[in-house]
């Protein structure tokens, strides 16, 4: 087989192998973890805010919590803020909690939680101020 280079100066070869030796040492060494066991976006949305810069220890200790008592998107919405970042206690940068709870509330509202994964609606969602361009700002 012919070594074909690209861009990156690595060989088709090479990445492949490298992929092939990655994807053999995931199955070994991946640790079982409940956000992995599921593809429910709300439950991914959920891992994924509370990952952020939280051991993933510290996270696989709350996230069965915080989704026995906020089940899904609609019940999250309907929390009392409080009642959310008492759930969140702990995890800290509770304005990542404030931010899943408006991000569930602004959704909820716009009915766009029973619209699937189609992605309709997720233009319109809040912006994120710490990523928002200058000229929108």
């Amino acid at each position: 087989m012919r070594s074909v280079k690209r861009k990156s100066g690595v060989s088709a070869t090479v990445r492949v192998k490298f992929t092939r030796r990655l994807l053999a040492w995931w199955a070994r060494a991946a640790r079982d973890l409940p956000w992995r066991q599921t593809r429910d976006p709300y439950r991914v949305l959920v891992s994924e805010f509370m990952l952020q810069q939280t051991q993933v220890s510290r996270v696989a200790e709350y996230y069965p919590r915080f989704l026995e008592r906020f089940p899904d998107l609609e019940t999250l919405a309907r929390a009392r803020p409080r009642a959310v970042r008492e759930a969140w206690d702990g995890l800290g940068y509770y304005a990542r909690a404030r931010n899943l709870h408006a991000l569930a509330r602004s959704v909820a509202r716009r009915s766009d939680a029973g619209r699937g994964a189609t992605g309709e609606g997720v233009p319109t969602l809040p912006d994120d101020p710490a990523t928002r361009s200058p000229s929108r700002q």
